[in-house]
């Protein structure tokens, strides 16, 4: 088996951020920086991120400071959380959710609240990190707030990254749920399934799912291929990851090689599931199919597939 190297890293990844999180045990110096005019936030409305020019061109992260930024915060007193230093400069998601409507509460010429799905990141941005960190974080502080144990309120540590129950004083950390997405393929053609669950009717894309509770990434991503498609996978190869936090995963992306043919799909997973050749796949719109996105890791396997052969 041919082991394919990634060929560039993968949108959503490269953060720029010093995550330095020594930093959010500090309150006074968190404190000083929610004060300081240079600070910089990054709003989630309803798990969206303000993007400026979203498909008009080349999309631009829109990060708020000064007044506007203290306004906002003082006013929406939504969930926050320290993210990292940028150039000098802290920077905090910041959660406004409670607002009907996120437009007056900002300028139009800023930019627009948008799923980043949505934007088309076609190429590895670092500010395409930095917004997904903070939709990432959000999601799971909105979603955490009373304690997993014994069902009472937490409340915020650590800056926004640890919830503590305030009666049984479980410590509860930003959870991240690993799943595996696999490009399988055996000669010249690769499989790939269509599932319900698609943005596209024609959308056909990598085999994925999650790791289960004492198993290996290889056992998954066999488990998972075996599970959906009926094709049984002997080597199994590495080839990058991806944050993907809709609403919080970790992609973890792996090449399989097919030693059977026969398709048998599982009706709860895919609708559809076929061979295509590399001639195939790389002239989609001619044969009646569509690749998935090209912010997705699941694009990123197949083009890097398409380059080896």
């Amino acid at each position: 088996m041919t082991l394919i190297l990634a060929s560039r890293p993968n949108v959503y990844s490269s953060s720029p951020l010093d995550r330095i999180a020594t930093r959010r045990e500090d309150p006074a110096w968190i404190a000083e920086r929610l004060a300081d005019p240079e600070t910089l936030f990054v709003p989630v409305w309803r798990a969206k991120n303000l993007v400026r020019g979203s498909g008009e061109g080349i999309p631009e992260a829109v990060y708020i400071s000064g007044e506007m930024a203290h306004t906002l915060r003082v006013r929406e007193d939504g969930p926050w959380a320290f993210l990292g230093i940028l150039d000098d400069r802290a920077v905090f998601a910041l959660d406004i959710s409670a607002a009907e409507d996120p437009v007056p509460l900002l300028p139009e010429s800023l930019g627009s609240f948008v799923d980043l799905r949505s934007v088309g990141w076609g190429v590895p941005r670092p500010e395409a990190s930095v917004l997904a960190h903070a939709r990432g974080l959000m999601h799971w502080r909105q979603r955490h707030k009373f304690c997993s144990v014994c069902g009472n309120p937490c409340e915020v540590k650590s800056s926004g990254h640890v919830l503590r129950c305030t009666v049984c004083e479980t410590q509860h950390f930003p959870r991240t749920d690993p799943a595996v997405i696999m490009l399988v393929h055996r000669g010249d053609r690769a499989l790939l399934g269509h599932s319900s669950r698609f943005p596209r009717a024609t959308m056909y894309s990598t085999l994925a799912g999650f790791v289960e509770p004492g198993e290996t990434l290889e056992e998954a991503v066999r488990r998972e291929v075996l599970e959906e498609s009926g094709i049984t996978v002997g080597d199994v190869h590495y080839h990058s990851s991806q944050p993907w936090p809709f609403p919080g995963n970790i992609m973890l992306g792996f090449y399989a090689e097919a030693l059977t043919e026969q398709i048998t799909i599982d009706p709860e997973e895919l609708k559809d599931a076929r061979w295509f050749s590399r001639d195939e796949m790389r002239q989609p719109d001619q044969h009646g199919f569509a690749l998935p996105r090209v912010d997705s890791i699941a694009r990123r396997l197949i083009e890097d597939w398409l380059a080896h052969g």
